[in-house]
């Protein structure tokens, strides 16, 4: 193990992959150097994540998306560079397998606790040239008895001499709202599972919406039912949601229209998944969120 010698006391445990906990209670295990082939989006990723009760609530290389890994940010287009895994969607074309795959590396921890990670990383393609650096920061802490809050934020700086453009499937021309990519949670689920916003119900009603949350809920396998409720989109982000083909959440950074990291500018995104035993109905989520964000 090599210590920080910017951060002193801060170690890079190399192939050692850090732990969460709420209290005494192991709630995520941070894959940080997943040995991947490159056509599945190697990244570090949140897995498993599980209630405080145990419960599971992530999948990872499930065998209908191998590429799908926990919870973690993932985009298929960073210019021309796919870094979500899998075929890349082509315009007139269709999915295609392409040699475009690059990786999102973990370089330098900045702080690491039981219930904090923070670390600098890299966003590289196929050639290992750098595409953005990013910094992040994953916090775990208690809300309720049954429940707790999963904090991610990051800052994605670009290169100072050229913009940084961002696409999906949807902005390269596939229909029917696949607009995914961006802070992306695959979740397990015995059966399929139920979500909703604080205006409707189902997948066509919460996949594209912009509000301020979205829940997702679910029986895992083996038993224990689980709600996960998302907040967090920024001013042009959408919900990405599945449920019918898998149970998927993402905060879409292009939905419907290609982002842009300007040149030497940031991105930022701050994002909250409440983690909580059981089924919440629309009630029950307005209480957890009333309980980490108090009016």
């Amino acid at each position: 193990m090599t210590g920080d010698p910017a951060r002193p006391g801060v170690v890079d445990a190399g192939g050692d992959d850090p732990r969460l906990t709420v209290g005494d209670v192991e709630v995520a295990r941070y894959v940080l150097r997943p040995e991947l082939a490159p056509r599945h989006g190697p990244r570090p990723y949140l897995h498993p994540v599980r209630t405080l009760a145990g419960t599971p609530v992530t999948d990872a290389l499930p065998a209908d998306h191998v590429w799908h890994l926990g919870a973690s940010l993932a985009v298929q287009d960073v210019d021309g560079t796919n870094l979500w895994g899998g075929r890349t969607y082509v315009r007139g074309t269709g999915y295609t397998w392409r040699d475009d795959h690059g990786v999102i590396a973990h370089t330098d921890w900045l702080d690491r606790a039981p219930d904090r990670l923070e670390h600098a990383l890299q966003w590289r393609d196929r050639d290992a040239r750098v595409l953005l650096t990013e910094r992040r920061r994953l916090a775990a802490t208690p809300v309720t008895p049954d429940a707790w809050s999963l904090a991610v934020d990051y800052t994605l700086t670009a290169p100072a001499g050229r913009d940084v453009h961002l696409g999906s499937p949807a902005t390269n021309g596939r229909p029917g709202g696949a607009g995914y990519g961006g802070f992306f949670w695959r979740a397990v689920a015995d059966g399929e599972p139920a979500t909703f916003t604080a205006d409707g119900d189902g997948e066509e009603a919460a996949n594209g919406s912009a509000g301020r949350w979205v829940a997702l809920t679910a029986v895992a396998p083996g038993g224990g039912a689980y709600t996960l409720v998302f907040t967090g989109l920024g001013p042009d982000d959408r919900w990405f949601v599945r449920t019918a083909m898998y149970p998927g959440v993402c905060v879409a950074f292009a939905f419907d229209r290609p982002a842009v990291v300007p040149a030497g500018g940031q991105r930022v995104g701050r994002h909250r998944v409440l983690v909580a035993d059981g089924v919440r109905d629309r009630a029950g989520v307005t209480a957890l969120l009333a309980a980490v964000e108090p009016a």
